[in-house]
């Protein structure tokens, strides 16, 4: 009889490894840009529905008081409806007699400051 050699597997082989590890860099490499864009597009939805928020409570605050309130930050919960700002949100709101102009941004978006004047009638870019 005549005794073959039994060869048994017991794992992956290095090359195997390397063509895994290969494939999955070059998909990181794809992947981690667009989660970075799309998660700073989401902090300047934020900074941007803030500052629509605020704006509607600004217009609020003004039929209840005939003026207009300048505020800045965790100041603005003073306006009505606002309870807190987004966590990370930079807001100011500058109020005159006749108007007033508010800018949001947030500093891990894509460095986009949102303006909102009542004298343009609204979100200017």
């Amino acid at each position: 009889m005549e005794k073959r050699a039994v060869r048994y597997s017991r794992g992956f082989t290095l090359i195997e490894l390397l063509v895994v590890m290969g494939i999955v860099s070059a998909l990181i490499a794809v992947a981690l840009p667009k989660y970075s864009a799309y998660r700073a597009n989401a902090f300047d939805s934020r900074a941007e529905m803030d500052l629509r928020s605020v704006a509607m409570a600004e217009e609020a605050y003004f039929l209840d008081q005939e003026k207009y309130l300048s505020c800045s930050g965790a100041a603005c919960s003073q306006l009505p409806g606002i309870q807190k700002l987004s966590a990370g949100v930079v807001l100011s709101v500058s109020a005159t007699d006749t108007g007033f102009k508010g800018t949001s941004s947030h500093p891990k978006g894509s460095g986009k400051t949102f303006v909102w004047d009542s004298s343009e009638g609204g979100m200017t870019q």
